[in-house]
């Protein structure tokens, strides 16, 4: 599909660039002493959005930011993008909060690694057909610079969604793509499956999320020759892949039949016969393959040029099952930690994404005990990625792909368990004349967190019968004749398997469509201020980071500034790389 002409003349940025808001029309001029002339075309915005729109304004709000922070030239070799899987801004107050209880310290005031970073900003994350988003489109806006349409992995808006045909032109280069064709090492790690829709937006290209692997392919899939994740994974195009790739899915890369090494029942899913795992080795003779914690940190990383781990045949565990359990899988840091000692052995630097997936699970499961354990893990990663790199040289960014609909509410006292029952409100006293019980309008207690939909609907289902539901509940049906809220004042809600109470009764609670936080720590953080749109957390790390910078422009045209103009197409990028279709 032709994109329209947008040749224009060269304007001073800051003066006149459009905000990329759909309701803002006009610009608020920043002071005149950081204006620069930058040489960004100002293009109007046309009917539907194109791709390359998305992709030149992006480029341009990132070339704006960096000159409102004046960020004097700051360059990163290496990039570390954190991904918190639905960590919304209630999910990051919660969690603080736990984990300074947790630590026997004040956890209102506590804070996470993360929020321990200089700047921070808000990412708008709605996709170019929905309000409140997916993961697969978010990533991708991301991990390209574009937004999109949900369930699109690494894919334009044009396309419909499993119309692979209308794909091909449409494939989005990712940041981690550029990395590797700059010479970098690259990695993507997660607690979800590696080919889940977050890891495999950094280096996959399809237009169905859920095709994972080829047995989820439809027929038409098959005949239009789209090839699934896993198998995209193995076959990264260019010098030998990804250098590190850590996560669950271990039977997408088995033949079907063939038996999990670890889990009983567990079997191999791939109908094409392929051995992918014993593909990877073959490729990467000098590389090391490992299936659980053990074998991971018996590694030598001076001696691991590649390194590829798949510690689950679905999702990691939980990190409360995993600690409870003394499961033989690693941690998030441990991950981390490995991979950061593999990538760093490149003179050039690396791309790394790391993904805290998990944290979306629990919070859909309507589960505050296990997100929050989660959401902790995940700042332990962060923290483990600082004491491994060095901050003059290496960006690191924390993010989210969209929010939750956990809310944080009720007043509270001070102190109060953020697990438990709200205690403290001003018209509820003990019999000592303390504050005791908050409750609501019924006379019944609550907690102080809870959600606005989701399984933990109090009324009966057809596997719990009506009140509080313990976790995991998956709910085919639920009937509506509830009496009412349950009394909470005999239920441990801070236990692991207590569902808070959601307002509408859902199979699974949905996704939020709110801004989400973006935390920024090392050469050209600065640039994160403001609310951005998600696409252009892409440009603001590209133009930050030379090696990737200059391998996007060699890719398209870059202004005199190595602002990008023009959006790669992914058949450039497979000729950079020396790969074919």
């Amino acid at each position: 599909m032709p994109f329209p002409s947008l040749r224009a003349p060269r304007v001073l940025l800051l003066a006149s660039f459009p905000l990329i808001t759909a309701c803002a029309s006009q610009a608020v001029a920043p002071p005149a002493a950081h204006a620069a002339a930058i040489d960004v075309p100002a293009i109007q915005r046309p009917g539907g959005e194109t791709p390359q729109w998305w992709f030149r304004n992006g480029a341009a709000a990132a070339a704006q930011l960096a000159t409102q922070a004046n960020t004097g030239g700051q360059h990163a070799r290496n990039v570390i993008v954190f991904l918190g899987d639905g960590m919304s801004l209630p999910t990051i107050a919660a969690a603080h909060v736990r984990a300074g209880q947790l630590k026997g310290v004040d956890g209102e005031s506590y804070r996470l690694s993360f929020e321990r970073f200089p700047f921070s900003a808000l990412s708008r994350t709605y996709e170019t057909d929905q309000q409140t988003p997916d993961s697969a489109g978010t990533m991708t806006a991301i991990m390209s610079g574009v937004k999109t349409r949900a369930g699109f992995i690494g894919v334009s808006q044009v396309p419909r969604r499993q119309d692979c045909a209308a794909t091909r032109g449409q494939e989005l280069v990712s940041t981690l793509e550029l990395a590797a064709a700059a010479g970098m090492s690259t990695g993507a790690i997660t607690t979800t499956r590696i080919t889940h829709a977050t890891p495999a937006a950094t280096y996959g290209h399809l237009p169905e999320r859920n095709w994972e692997v080829d047995a989820d392919l439809t027929a038409d899939a098959r005949a239009q020759g789209c090839k699934d994740f896993a198998a995209q994974l193995v076959d990264f195009p260019g010098a030998g892949g990804l250098t590190v790739a850590m996560g669950g899915g271990r039977t997408e890369f088995m033949r079907a039949g063939e038996d999990d090494p670890v889990e009983r029942g567990m079997v191999g899913q791939r109908l094409d016969g392929r051995d992918l795992i014993g593909e990877w080795k073959q490729h990467h003779p000098d590389g090391a393959y490992v299936w659980n914690r053990q074998q991971l940190m018996a590694l030598d990383p001076a001696k691991t040029p590649r390194l590829l781990g798949l510690f689950n045949p679905s999702h990691l565990n939980y990190e409360h099952e995993r600690t409870a359990g003394k499961l033989d899988e690693p941690s998030l840091a441990e991950m981390t930690t490995r991979a950061i000692d593999v990538l760093k052995q490149n003179p050039n630097g690396f791309f790394l994404m790391v993904e805290g997936g998990r944290i979306d699970h629990a919070l859909h499961g309507g589960n505050a005990y296990r997100a929050l354990d989660e959401a902790i893990a995940f700042a332990d990663a962060v923290q483990a990625a600082l004491e491994h790199t060095d901050p003059d040289n290496t960006l690191i960014v924390v993010t989210a792909d969209h929010s939750h609909t956990m809310t944080f509410a009720g007043y509270p006292k001070r102190g109060n368990d953020i697990l438990g029952l709200v205690q403290g409100h001003n018209d509820s006293y003990d019999e000592e004349g303390g504050a005791g019980l908050a409750r609501d309008a019924a006379g019944r207690p609550y907690t102080t967190l809870g959600f606005a939909n989701g399984p933990g609907y109090t009324g009966a289902s057809d596997v719990q019968p009506e009140g509080s539901k313990r976790f995991p509940h998956n709910p085919h049906d639920y009937s509506y004749n509830t009496k009412g809220r349950p009394d909470l004042g005999k239920v441990k809600t801070s236990g692991p398997d207590y569902m808070q109470e959601a307002i509408l009764p859902m199979k699974a609670e949905t996704h939020g469509g709110e801004d989400v936080a973006i935390f920024a720590n090392g050469p050209g953080a600065a640039a994160f201020h403001g609310e951005l749109e998600q696409n252009a957390i892409f440009h603001v790390i590209v133009q930050h980071a030379p090696r990737i910078r200059e391998e996007l422009c060699k890719l398209g045209s870059c202004n005199a500034d190595g602002v990008p103009m023009d959006r790669p197409t992914y058949e450039a990028w497979l000729k950079q790389v020396g790969a074919k279709r």
